[in-house]
């Protein structure tokens, strides 16, 4: 479908406001999924650093309780 101006492909033939509403709400779902994505990466990330740090601290603990026995 060809436009005779910039202000006919803006008005999509009548039918602008489903047209521009459809892309309008699909860019927004697409944003909340990437920021909801990165939330979570970042979520993961720290929760492994957590549990490198644990695992660490038991590896010492029970390495000190082997060395005084």
């Amino acid at each position: 479908m060809q436009f005779e101006s910039f202000a006919d492909f803006l008005a999509m033939g009548g039918y602008a406001f489903y047209v521009w509403l459809s892309f309008g709400v699909t860019f927004v779902a697409m944003a909340i999924v990437a920021v909801q994505s990165f939330i979570k990466h970042r979520s993961l990330l720290k929760q492994v650093v957590v549990e490198k740090e644990r695992k660490a601290r038991i590896k010492k603990a029970r390495q000190q309780q082997q060395d005084s026995v």
